[in-house]
């Protein structure tokens, strides 16, 4: 059978404009290997048409909510197609940050303290102190840095989780870690050299990802082998606690005294020219084209 190959894009999530631009870099370079690719946009397609289409694989390139989540991989399991990435249960829970970091912490895993709030009605004073007066408020489920915010104080902390409702019902409160960002990519179990995120922003925002002139990327990010290696060891450790498969991404943060602490696993990162997987692969010695047709290529042993 000759392969056809749906490139899954936009979507509904708020991360929708970034999932364009993955899509149309991931599908250029599809038809640039010769693969009979097409986009596909399942907000204004049923997923029913990817059938009807004569698809043979899909290339998830949907961030966030539905598509990042597992729902797109049980309903492509379901029509019997393959598909890039983590299948369901990884997917599931790499999405939720909270699932994320109790994962973490089973394994032994460096993560930051936290807590987990449903609501307003919440004893801000105390949850500031315990967490030691700076934090870090994120919805569970949501990605680029959408509807996070830090918070030295009870007003602003209140705020913080007023604004992070708005994304999701469950809210991940961590205390804040004063250092350096990094990103550490892994395909087919292949660790890629670390990046290191500069900003002078307050922290690696949705604006410092997209919009801003100001972001630094250093990779290889600029320190020792043993932290390197160290480093390495946990991403992938993180990658396979939470059932993550094939391809992804991995973001720690490390403090003034060395020590690193993870922060979340991705599982669609984002797949523009410009983006943090391909800069990693490009240090690697990896092409565009070759990280595509890699990633592609490992959903024929998915499932």
């Amino acid at each position: 059978m000759t392969e056809k190959v749906a490139v899954l894009l936009g979507g509904n999530s708020a991360e929708r404009e970034v999932s364009l631009r993955s899509g149309k870099a991931v599908l250029n370079a599809l038809l640039e290997n010769g693969v009979d690719a097409f986009a596909f946009d399942p907000k204004f397609q049923p997923l029913t048409e990817l059938v009807s289409s004569g698809a043979t694989k899909v290339f998830i390139v949907l961030h966030g909510r539905g598509g990042e989540d597992g729902s797109m991989q049980g309903a492509l399991q379901t029509l019997g197609l393959a598909y890039t990435g983590s299948g369901v249960l990884g997917s599931a829970l790499a999405m939720d940050k909270i699932r994320c970091k109790r994962l973490f912490q089973a394994q032994n895993l460096a993560t930051a303290p936290f807590a987990v709030v449903h609501s307003t009605d919440t004893d801000f004073a105390k949850l500031l102190s315990d967490l030691g007066g700076k934090v870090m408020v994120k919805p569970a489920n949501e990605g680029s840095s959408i509807g996070m915010s830090a918070a030295t104080s009870v007003a602003e902390l209140e705020q913080a989780i007023k604004n992070a409702l708005v994304y999701d019902s469950e809210i991940l409160v961590e205390r804040w870690i004063s250092g350096r960002e990094f990103t550490i990519s892994i395909v087919n179990n292949q660790v890629l050299p670390i990046i290191e995120m500069r900003t002078p922003r307050d922290f690696y925002d949705y604006e410092a990802k997209y919009q801003a002139n100001s972001t630094e990327y250093l990779c290889p990010a600029p320190i020792s082998a043993e932290q390197t290696e160290l480093m390495q060891q946990s991403a992938l450790q993180a990658f396979q606690a939470v059932g993550a498969s094939g391809w992804g991404r991995v973001d720690l943060m490390m403090d003034q005294d060395g020590q690193h602490y993870l922060l979340e696993v991705n599982t669609v990162p984002g797949m523009t020219e410009k983006s943090l997987v391909p800069m990693a692969a490009k240090a690697a010695g990896i092409s565009f084209g070759q990280l595509v047709m890699t990633i592609l290529q490992q959903s024929e042993q998915q499932r």
